[in-house]
């Protein structure tokens, strides 16, 4: 798993510099800001799994970076204050803070409260990636032109063999029921049409297969239909 990425803001150099060493100790990637238009142009630049913001800053001040923040990210907030005053924790807490830690504070503690805000941030799941070309052996189908190529030769396909390679190429390993087939060709139901189906999925077995009586690519699922399992 990779480790955690952390934004420091702060003014105060020293303070920068102490808790930039405390949380590489602690296992996390940092970076630091010595002040809003600085984290702003880093922010331009880079992801982060959090932000730890000082309030209390020359020109804009924490609590206002961490409201423009929120208006366009979801990436926690941890507020460092000198002020404890109970009106300063509801105005970053307002503001879309997190949390609120105030100065003087145990960096274990700061550790904790960073550990604790993370666990509780969803991990965001993986895109899922489609590919651009799918390879059937000496065969390959570029989804997006939706044209099919056999080394320099480009293979030609009639309408109807067109859109039976959009609907396989866009769930690939998955079978897809002649049913379903028959109703995306826009043919209405019925034995005669789902047959009509099976003489297609014949003819454009022809041009993947390298023996249609024994497809590889364009296969029958027993039961269900048709899959497209590309290499």
């Amino acid at each position: 798993m990779e480790a955690a990425h952390l934004l420091i803001v702060d003014d105060d150099e020293r303070i920068r510099g102490l808790l930039q060493k405390f949380l590489i100790r602690g296992g996390f990637l940092v970076t630091t800001a010595r002040d809003a238009a600085h984290a702003r142009r880093i922010i331009a630049g880079l992801d982060f799994d959090m932000i730890v913001l000082d309030v209390m800053m020359p020109g804009e001040d924490g609590v206002t970076l961490c409201r423009e923040l929120r208006r366009k990210s979801a990436t926690p907030v941890l507020l460092l204050t000198a002020k404890a005053e109970t009106g300063d924790r509801i105005a970053g807490l307002e503001a879309g803070a997190d949390d609120y830690l105030a100065k003087p504070f145990e960096p274990k503690e700061l550790l904790l409260r960073i550990n604790a805000i993370l666990r509780r941030v969803p991990m965001a799941e993986p895109a899922v990636v489609l590919p651009k070309v799918l390879m059937l052996g000496p065969v390959r189908y570029d989804i997006e032109r939706g044209e099919m190529w056999q080394g320099n030769k480009q293979l030609r396909l009639t309408a109807t063999e067109s859109q039976l390679m959009r609907i396989f190429s866009a769930r690939p390993g998955e079978a897809v029921t002649r049913t379903f087939l028959v109703e995306e060709l826009g043919r209405g139901g019925g034995q005669a049409q789902e047959r009509a189906v099976d003489v297609q999925i014949t003819r454009l077995r022809r041009k993947v297969e390298a023996d249609p009586r024994q497809p590889r690519y364009l296969q029958t699922v027993r039961g269900s239909g048709y899959m497209l399992a590309p290499d």
